[in-house]
């Protein structure tokens, strides 16, 4: 049988048997729905009450600021709209990054183009970090809302939060930050960050896809994002994915043991992904800052190559990997992300995102170097531009 390896950990996570095993319970016996006031209601209400719990507490906030959703697009949209209509009374200005996932970024467009709010797009520099100045330079009396990736899903650039948030509540303004690759792989504690509102969704940590949560700082006023029933507190209708929900919460139970071994371990994997990389096959780039970056991503990008052809390669020989957001896979357009770091178009073509996880080992870094220079160099035997280079003709 051929080697199977998974290295798209930020694509997607593998639901964990203990989780499967919490939700089951929950499907095949406690079915009931926890708006309802016999047993079956009142049990799986407990269930979603203790889910919810576990979660606030994973961040250092109370359960009665967290409501749950249908997953980190929701809450992102949930968060930037519900605020802006909320508070527009109060400025129509929101501050953000070109590097954002396109749940934020095409969020504060919508709010742009059919209500009238004005939006400043942060640059990155070419590690893809915010300048505080520039951050500070952009506030003006109409700014309502900072909205911030926590980490980036492509490059995994990990911005300075606590300083960002330190500048919103200096200046009275929200700040909301889509946590959705940091929730699970760093600790967080919204106060200690100045956070108004965190999005985090369950799939990126070995929970069920399609859950989600925001986080909603007390104080913090948002419109209604869905209207319906009285779940979720009157602010987010339809009935509750309960065994999503659980799922969710034993997700982050199990994410949080022993967090610190984890970042631990998975930054050893990076680092050894990125080391052996960039030694074993000239004319690549890492992309990302080299330490501030998430403990499982590693992105390169190889001159005179194209990335689809790289991952159909890297398929054959059993290597599941992306060349970014599984969420844009289908664009021939290259990663906004990339040229926002001031990439050229070809180079930002030829990058590789391996993200590791749980269940990865050393002998999988190992195999992945082994099989990833032949590869490289036999794509590039295609590109006359790289013959001209070996040849030093160039």
């Amino acid at each position: 049988m051929k080697k199977r390896i998974y290295m798209d950990y930020s694509a997607t996570t593998p639901v964990k048997k203990e989780v499967i095993d919490a939700m089951m319970n929950y499907m095949e016996t406690e079915y009931g729905n926890p708006s309802s006031i016999h047993s079956y209601g009142r049990n799986t209400k407990n269930a979603v009450d203790e889910a919810r719990d576990i979660i606030a507490k994973s961040i250092n906030a109370k359960s009665r600021d967290l409501y749950f959703t249908a997953g980190g697009s929701e809450s992102d949209n949930w968060a930037i709209k519900g605020y802006a209509f909320a508070n527009r009374n109060k400025g129509n200005h929101i501050i953000t990054t070109k590097i954002e996932h396109h749940a934020v970024l095409h969020a504060v467009e919508y709010l742009e183009k059919e209500h009238g709010f004005t939006a400043t797009y942060l640059d990155v520099d070419k590690d893809g970090l915010i300048s505080l100045e520039d951050l500070k330079n952009a506030m003006t009396d109409e700014t309502i809302l900072i909205t911030v990736m926590y980490a980036n899903n492509e490059i995994g650039t990990i911005q300075p939060i606590r300083e960002i948030g330190a500048v919103a509540k200096e200046h009275k303004v929200a700040f909301h930050t889509d946590g959705v690759q940091a929730y699970g792989h760093q600790i967080i504690d919204v106060d200690e960050l100045n956070i108004d509102m965190l999005s985090m969704s369950a799939h990126k940590l070995h929970g069920p896809k399609g859950m989600g949560a925001l986080y909603v700082r007390p104080g913090i006023k948002l419109h209604n994002l869905i209207h319906g029933g009285a779940q979720e507190r009157k602010k987010r209708a339809g009935t509750e994915n309960v065994p999503g929900i659980v799922g969710f919460g034993k997700a982050a139970a199990l994410a949080h043991e022993n967090l610190e071994e984890k970042i631990a371990r998975t930054t050893a994997l990076r680092d050894r992904l990125i080391d052996g990389i960039l030694e074993k096959i000239p004319y690549t780039l890492l992309n990302g800052h080299r330490t501030k970056r998430l403990p499982n991503n590693t992105n390169i990008s190889f001159r005179f190559i194209e990335g689809e052809s790289l991952l159909l390669s890297l398929d054959m020989v059993g290597i599941a990997a992306s060349s970014g957001s599984a969420c844009t896979s289908g664009s021939l357009d290259p990663s906004h992300v990339l040229l926002s770091l001031g990439l050229s178009h070809e180079v930002a073509h030829g990058s590789l995102r391996l993200t590791v996880g749980a269940f990865n080992t050393e002998e999988d870094i190992e195999y992945l170097l082994q099989e990833l220079p032949p590869i490289v160099e036999r794509l590039r035997q295609m590109s006359p531009l790289y013959e001209e280079i070996k040849g030093g003709n160039a």
